[in-house]
């Protein structure tokens, strides 16, 4: 899943000679090269640094080279890498991606090192899961990040607001007294449709179930439309527009007017926020989305990276080595600490970034019961392309028939799980 604004086809190759890269030199006349594609600002040249020092200690005879990608355009060159053009030894992919990737069969099978050597056992359910293909795992857990509620900690003062809520009810009934006095309660856009999965979840639902080895949409389920009711009584403590998602205006600028309780992001959103109106710089507060009762939070869209490594790697036991760090505990806890990520295992999630009120909030979010990633099909990425569940979202919003809506959307989707 891409967590960060599409950023501009960028391949960044470091060199042995720039401060803080990743190219470091080994010893001997059997150096190994082991080249690692990471996507672009996933991690800093700092970390990278830290990492690339460590490693070499204990492995000299292994360079490690990074190069940087952009999300935009990067599905159709991590096809053509696994096909045997350039191909690299470790890529990061937005989890979700994996499935489809895993369809050409190019994939290392790495589920002997997961269970072995990684504690595959422990892993986020969101990350591990759309790595997973018929019981393989193709996919290595690296971080995590999922949304969270950010909040006007002004607007909640002048409420008299002192505690965030941990319930569903206690969610709604602030949300309705902070749409008040020219401010909207929270600002939800009608079809913010990663926010309505973790609803659906939340209410024991699902967005697709595979059956008999066929994938169907479920949105008409009893379940998924509790999740769909829910989302439309909180979209209602707003002005958030029925007929377009969170990018349609983008979200962030809109909260930025300091005229918005609440927003449904992931805390990366609050640097968006402070550079559109650096008067809120100190004013965001940060909670986990609140579940059906206050004995855990609610269930939320994992969205994070996972590491994976092409069969036509030339250093298949080095590049193995190198993710096996990466995926560590101790690399998982340098690359929470400095980039408020989620850690890959729900033992880590308390992880909370040098307490930072954000982090903690969406670790709590990511290790709850039900929080996970989109159906693990290599179809899916057909289904969000279309997306049918944006149009249903909407015709319910604007009080349409809810179960033809949701049956017409479900419908869609079995015909777009369907391989063709």
């Amino acid at each position: 899943m891409k967590i960060r604004p599409l950023q501009p086809s960028v391949a960044l190759v470091c060199a042995a000679a720039l401060t803080g890269c990743g190219l470091i030199p080994g010893t001997g006349s059997d150096t190994r090269t082991v080249q690692v594609w990471l996507m672009k600002d996933s991690v800093t040249e700092e970390f990278l640094d830290r990492f690339t020092k460590e490693y070499k200690k204990d492995h000299p005879s292994v360079k490690l080279k990074f190069t940087f990608q952009g999300w935009n355009g990067i599905g159709e060159k991590v096809n053509a890498a696994l096909k045997g053009k350039d191909t690299p030894d470790v890529i990061e992919v937005g989890n979700t991606q994996v499935p489809q990737y895993a369809e050409s069969n190019a994939l290392t099978d790495l589920t002997l090192e997961s269970v072995r050597d990684l504690g595959s056992e422990d892993w986020l359910e969101g990350l591990a899961q759309p790595g997973n293909i018929n019981g393989s795992q193709y996919g290595i857990p690296w971080y995590a990040a999922n949304r969270v509620v950010i909040y006007n900690k002004n607007i909640f003062a002048d409420a008299g607001i002192k505690d965030v809520p941990k319930t569903r009810t206690a969610w709604l009934k602030l949300s309705e007294k902070l749409n008040s006095n020219g401010n909207q309660g929270i600002y939800l856009s009608g079809q913010d449709w990663y926010t309505l999965a973790g609803f659906i979840w939340e209410d024991g639902g699902n967005l697709a179930m595979e059956k008999g080895g066929s994938w169907e949409g479920t949105l008409d389920t009893a379940e998924a439309k509790r999740g769909m009711n829910f989302y439309k009584k909180l979209q209602s403590h707003g002005k958030g527009p029925m007929n377009a998602d969170e990018r349609t205006p983008p979200q962030e600028g809109v909260f930025a007017s300091g005229k918005v309780a609440q927003i449904i992001s992931t805390p990366s959103a609050a640097a968006v926020i402070e550079k559109a109106n650096p008067q809120l710089k100190g004013k965001l507060g940060y909670f986990s989305i609140p579940g059906i009762t206050a004995k855990k939070p609610g269930a939320v869209f994992t969205g994070g990276s996972d590491l994976i490594i092409p069969e036509r790697s030339k250093q298949r036991s080095a590049a193995i080595d190198v993710v096996s760090a990466l995926a560590s505990e101790r690399w998982q806890k340098d690359l929470a600490r400095t980039m408020n990520y989620v850690p890959n295992k729900k033992s880590l999630a308390t992880v909370d970034a040098n307490g930072h009120e954000s982090a903690a909030a969406m670790a709590a979010g990511a290790r709850a019961e039900g929080s996970k990633a989109t159906p693990n099909s290599a179809q899916w990425a057909d289904v969000e392309a279309k997306n049918p569940i944006k149009a249903y979202m909407t015709a319910v919003l604007q009080g349409e028939d809810h179960q033809k809506a949701a049956k017409d959307a479900s419908d869609k989707i079995t015909a777009l799980l369907t391989p063709r």
